[in-house]
C-alpha cells in the first residue's frame, strides 16, 4: 500500500516550550532535509536518532532553531519514515514551521490520518485504533489504564481467540459437508454445541463489563438539583477544590447550567450545577429552572440536595417525587445547622435510594457521597486492573450482534437442523467480531471512525 507524505501539528497550538510537527511518509526524511541545516544530512543519519540545527527558507533566512527526530520505517507509529520537528511552541512559529514543510511537495495530514496509516499498515488493528481516543481523552486515572490495556492489544486478543475458535468450527463443519462417508456428523454436533456456547459465555463476560467501560470512557452525566440555597454551587466547589460557582445567601444565584469534569474515586463525573428548581417570576431565572428539569431527564446520576435546617417543602417533595425511579443520591446538607427537616418523612418518599447527610460548609460527609457514587455503579468498587472492558459503543453493538448470532448456532444444533445450516449463523458471528478489530469492516466505517480524532494524531 503507497501513501502520499503528510504533515501536522502534533501538539495543541498556543504557547509553550515546544511544540512538534510530525512528518510521515515515504519522502518526509528528503522534504524536511531540504530545509534543514545542521551538521549532518538527515539522509545519511542512524534512525531514531535526533539533531539539532535551524530550518531554513529558499533564500537560506533561518526561520527557527530545531531538534529534528529521524525514524525510519518499518519501527515507526505509522511503519513508515517518520519525522519529527521539535520548535518552539509560539502560535506564529508553529505556523511558520509548517507551512515552511507544506513547501516541499507535502500536504496537510487529515483528523486522525497518522493512526489510520498505522492501522492500514498493520501496526495496530481497530480496536486498538480506537482505543487512541480514548487515551487521549481520558478524564481519571482508571479510564486511562482502560485504554492503555486496549491500545496494548488486550481486548484484541480476546477478539481473535474467539474468531479462532469460529474458524475451527467452520473447518468441521465443511469436513461434515464435503466428506459424509466419515460419518462424523454426531462428533461435529457436540463440537459445535460445546464450542458455540463457550463462545458466547465469552462475549457475555466481555458485556457485562460494557455499563462500567462505557461510565470510564465517557463520565457520569451527573446533575446537581434542588430548590434555591440548599448548596448545590457549594457541593460543586467542594468536589471540584475550586470556587467554580458563585455563592451567596441569596436564594437563585445560579441561573445557568455550570459544568464540570471532578474524579469520583477513579470514577469521571460530568458534573452539571443546574438553576435552583422554584415558581419564579424572574424571566432570566424561569429559563435557568427549565433548563434544570430538562437536565434531570438526560442524567445519568442525580444528586438531589435538601435542608437540613429547613422542614421540607412542595417544591422537595415534588423533587423527592420525580427522582424516586431514577439514579439518585439524596443529600441532606447543611447539618451543621439546627435539625428541622423531617428524616423520616424523606426515607417515606424515597424508600429505596440512598441517602447522605453531609455538611459542605464544614466539608463533611463528601467520604460518604463518594462511596455512595461508587457503590451505585461499581458496586463499591471497580474490578481489577486486570479486567478488560469494553467501552466503545461501536464495540458493544456489534459484540451482542455476535452473541445472538452465536446462540441462534447454538439453538439450531440442539434443535437437530443439519450442520450446514448452521454455518451461516457462525459466520456471521465470525464477521461481527472481525468488525471490532476491522478485519472484516468497511471503508466508509474506516472513513468515519478516524475523522473523529484530532489533527495531528
Amino acid at each position: 500500500m503507497e501513501f502520499d507524505t503528510i504533515t501536522a501539528i502534533s501538539t495543541p497550538l498556543g504557547e509553550g516550550g515546544i511544540a512538534i510537527i510530525r512528518v510521515s511518509g515515504p519522502q518526509s526524511i528528503k522534504a524536511v532535509d531540504k530545509i534543514f541545516k545542521g551538521r549532518h544530512s538527515l539522509s545519511t543519519v542512524d534512525s531514531h536518532t535526533i539533531h539539532y540545527g535551524h530550518l531554513v527558507d529558499k533564500e537560506n533566512n533561518v526561520i527557527e532553531e530545531v531538534m529534528v527526530s529521524v525514524m525510519r520505517a518499518p519501527r515507526t507509529f505509522t511503519r513508515e519514515d517518520v519525522v519529527e520537528i521539535n520548535c518552539h511552541g509560539g502560535i506564529v512559529s508553529v505556523n511558520r514551521v509548517l507551512d515552511l514543510v507544506l513547501e516541499q511537495n507535502v500536504r496537510l495530514a487529515e483528523p486522525g490520518e497518522f493512526t489510520k496509516r498505522a492501522f492500514l499498515n498493520g501496526r495496530i488493528d481497530l480496536s486498538q485504533a480506537e482505543a487512541v481516543i480514548d487515551l487521549i481523552r481520558a478524564k481519571t486515572d482508571r479510564a486511562m489504564k482502560v485504554a492503555v490495556g486496549q491500545v496494548q492489544g488486550k481486548l484484541s486478543q480476546l477478539i481473535k481467540q474467539l474468531r479462532h475458535q469460529l474458524v475451527e468450527l467452520m473447518a468441521h463443519i465443511e469436513v461434515t459437508i464435503d466428506y459424509p462417508e466419515h460419518d462424523v456428523d454426531e462428533l461435529t454436533r457436540g463440537l459445535l454445541s460445546e464450542k458455540s456456547r463457550w463462545v458466547q459465555s465469552e462475549i457475555q463476560k466481555l458485556l457485562q463489563t460494557a455499563a462500567q467501560g462505557k461510565i470510564l470512557r465517557e463520565g457520569l452525566s451527573t446533575v446537581i438539583v434542588g430548590r434555591p440555597n440548599v448548596g448545590k454551587s457549594s457541593l460543586l466547589n467542594s468536589l471540584l477544590q475550586e470556587a467554580k460557582a458563585i455563592v451567596t445567601d441569596i436564594p437563585g444565584t445560579t441561573r445557568d447550567i455550570i459544568e464540570e469534569y471532578v474524579n469520583i474515586r477513579g470514577i469521571p463525573l460530568r458534573l452539571v450545577d443546574t438553576a435552583g428548581i422554584r415558581e419564579t417570576e424572574d424571566i432570566v431565572e424561569k429559563i435557568g429552572v427549565e433548563k434544570s428539569r430538562e437536565m434531570l431527564g438526560k442524567a445519568d446520576l442525580i444528586l438531589l440536595l435538601l435542608n437540613y435546617g429547613e422542614e421540607l417543602t412542595e417544591e422537595d417533595r415534588e423533587l423527592l417525587g420525580l427522582v424516586n425511579q431514577m439514579n439518585a443520591i439524596i443529600i441532606i446538607n447543611k447539618t451543621d445547622l439546627p435539625q428541622k427537616i423531617n428524616m423520616e418523612e424523606v426515607k417515606g418518599l424515597v424508600s429505596e435510594l440512598p441517602l447522605v447527610t453531609m455538611s459542605v460548609k464544614q466539608e463533611e460527609g463528601i467520604d460518604q457521597l463518594e462511596e455512595a457514587i461508587a457503590r451505585m455503579f461499581f458496586s463499591g468498587q471497580i474490578q481489577n486492573d486486570d479486567l478488560t472492558y469494553v467501552s466503545n459503543a461501536r464495540h458493544i453493538q456489534l459484540l451482542k450482534e455476535a452473541s445472538a448470532a452465536i446462540g441462534e448456532a447454538y439453538e439450531a444444533v440442539e434443535s437437530g437442523l443439519p450442520v450446514d445450516m448452521v454455518a451461516f449463523d457462525i459466520r456471521r458471528s465470525w464477521e461481527l467480531l472481525g468488525e471490532v478489530v476491522g478485519d472484516t469492516v468497511s471503508e466508509d466505517l474506516i472513513d468515519q471512525i478516524f475523522s473523529q480524532f484530532c489533527l495531528g494524531k
